[in-house]
């Protein structure tokens, strides 16, 4: 094939012929990266391409975008709700993790705060036979939920002895969820439980098993496949292969294979048990759901979607034509980042992420939004593109892939409407030119982030926020904001390596400016500030008052939505996830320093609820 149609071919298929650079170049793909990506895009490059897999030729321009749903009383008032990631509650009943019956608990404090909706980190499917891998954004699966996050003791014909209320009480006690621990006991309990709810003649409203026959018959054949993921990933944990699909012996790796049905054959009650996990962490959701909603949040859950799946989970496994299988999705090189970032997550195809009635993007949203009344969709810029690093790459070896954003827009207009269920898109680093517009016009909520919304001037006014967003202080990846004051996240980057010490210095020169903008910004709108706020080094009272009157300052703004962190509200010193750490920090596993029963005394907790309750009272 001559260059030209080469280029031609890369171009059909949606692979842009250039990518940024830290200086803000545009530097051109190469033809091997090219070659690379139409690869693992499944296209033939030595053969003319075929018509009907160039779902992305050039089309004209959209018509109209589709929009998503917006409640109606959303039309006349703003609402404020608190954020929070679910393992990270603290109870006296829980299993040394929070669980369902904790976020109902949660979802009755919110309502009595007078909040709208509780925002979580996503609750995918993780790789339940390698309870370590625990980050919710590397999930096994995006269509199921993650069975740890089952409350075991409200199970019916669930009893405690003594000796297992001595191991769980060890469990709750421990600064970081001992994940391992907590899915051998969960597990355990669980399969004990497993034969006699079979067998029970007694009737239980929400555990019915008529209910669970019709969840398996909705679930289908993705269901079942899932579960019988579950139950090889054990099975070959078991044999030391390891619990993603990609170390298993090649019989294994294909789920239609002849050594994957005989195994299916051979674990048919095993596999059962696995969709009975699925449906009990259904059921679940679904009361925590509606006890959101008794509790007067009118939003009620906000779930969050990850971008992408682990490659060697069950989505990948379970339907390998529909993902990018020979490269991972990242980004490109940036001023934070130059030698970019791959971060080893598989992508839907462009070809088949929006293809046929039940699309596995439709598929996706509607396993988050049947018990959700608002969806984060994390990196919104995969409406659009995503940057694709070729496997075996480095990440400035990669490109941007086009994705056919107008019919996803319809297929999230569309599901949002069944559900009513609003949409928010997580739009901040390298977003395509005009994507903001175009999600405001879909009446998908900007996600703005206090921090970020700076210019050559400062921070911007509270007034010139848009009114479709959600407007916060911080997120799972960052410092509380008494912690950003300390300058305690730039710390972090030096301690793990992320950053050299040359680099870090700079950045707390940086930070000191920030802080002085800061100061400005809130004394410019009005709030009161404490008096001794002069350095990093302020008292813990000090920067309690400074996170109140922040809180004030994004409550101002035009944004719909306002989201309230737990762990400001807590007080918390140890961060959720420090970007770009793997095992030098234990992300995604420190949990709240306070009882979820004690939560109503802190004075920081009262205090900053109050003033989001005066600054956006109930209308």
């Amino acid at each position: 094939m001559k260059p030209a149609e080469f280029d031609k071919l890369a171009r059909r298929h949606g692979i842009s012929p250039t990518r940024p650079s830290p200086d803000n170049r545009e530097v051109a793909i190469s033809a091997e990266t090219k070659r690379k990506i139409l690869s693992a895009l499944k296209i033939d490059v030595p053969g003319t391409a075929d018509p009907a897999t160039c779902a992305l030729r050039p089309k004209p321009a959209a018509k109209k975008i589709a929009r998503s749903f917006l409640p109606d009383f959303l039309s006349c008032t703003r609402v404020w709700g608190v954020s929070l990631q679910l393992y990270e509650l603290r109870s006296a009943r829980n299993w040394g993790i929070g669980d369902f019956e904790d976020l109902s608990d949660m979802a009755d404090l919110a309502g009595s705060l007078g909040a709208d909706f509780i925002g979580l980190t996503p609750l995918h499917a993780p790789f339940l036979a390698d309870p370590d891998r625990c980050s919710p954004y590397e999930p096994s699966s995006r269509q199921h939920l993650n069975p740890l996050y089952i409350a075991v003791d409200r199970l019916p014909g669930f009893a405690c002895g003594p000796e297992l209320e001595r191991h769980l009480e060890s469990l709750r006690q421990t600064d970081l969820v001992d994940y391992v621990g907590v899915a051998q006991i969960k597990l355990r309990v669980l399969r004990d439980l497993w034969p006699a709810w079979r067998q029970s003649s007694v009737i239980d409203d929400a555990y019915d098993p008529a209910d669970f026959d019709a969840f398996i018959t909705q679930g289908g054949n993705n269901l079942r496949l899932h579960a019988l993921f579950e139950c090889l990933s054990f099975s070959m944990v078991e044999r030391g292969t390891g619990a993603g699909w990609q170390r298993w012996p090649a019989d294994f790796q294909r789920f239609e294979s002849a050594a994957v049905a005989e195994f299916e054959r051979e674990h048919a009650d095993d596999v059962l048990f696995h969709m009975w996990l699925q449906w009990l962490a259904h059921r679940q959701l679904m009361q925590a759901a509606d006890r959101a909603r008794k509790a007067g949040l009118r939003i009620g859950l906000y779930l969050d979607l990850a971008v992408g799946e682990a490659v060697d989970g069950s989505a990948t496994w379970s339907e390998p034509d529909t993902y990018v299988s020979k490269a991972t999705i990242g980004s490109p090189p940036d001023p934070f980042a130059v030698d970019g970032q791959d971060w080893h997550l598989a992508g839907y195809l462009p070809s088949a992420i929006a293809a046929g009635e039940m699309s596995p993007f439709r598929r996706m949203l509607s396993a988050a939004m049947r018990y959700a009344g608002a969806i984060r969709i994390d990196h919104a810029a995969a409406l659009r593109r995503l940057f694709l690093v070729p496997l075996g790459s480095r990440p400035d070896g990669g490109a941007y892939v086009r994705y056919p954003a107008d019919r996803l827009l319809q297929i999230l207009a569309e599901v949002s409407a069944e559900h009513r269920c609003l949409v928010i898109g997580e739009d901040l680093g390298l977003i395509p030119k005009g994507l903001q517009d175009d999600l405001a016009t879909a009446h998908i909520l900007s996600y703005r982030i206090l921090s970020y919304e700076q210019d050559e001037k400062g921070f911007k006014p509270a007034d010139v926020y848009p009114a479709l967003a959600l407007a916060c202080i911080s997120t799972h990846d960052h410092q509380t904001l008494a912690g950003w004051w300390r300058g305690a996240d730039i710390q972090a980057r030096c301690d793990h390596g992320i950053v050299p010490p040359d680099l870090t210095k700079k950045h707390l020169e940086d930070r000191k400016r920030e802080r002085r903008n800061l100061k400005a910004a809130l004394k410019a709108a009005g709030l009161e500030l404490p008096a001794r706020l002069f350095q990093a080094r302020a008292s813990e009272e000090t920067l309690r008052q400074l996170t109140v009157s922040a809180y004030r300052f994004i409550a101002r703004t035009p944004s719909l939505l306002a989201a309230v962190r737990l762990a400001d509200l807590t007080d918390e010193k140890r961060p959720t996830n420090v970007p770009g750490t793997s095992d030098s920090y234990p992300n995604w596993k420190p949990k709240l320093s306070v009882l979820l029963a004690d939560l109503m005394s802190s004075p920081l907790l009262k205090s900053l609820t109050a003033a989001m309750r005066e600054e956006r009272p109930r209308e």
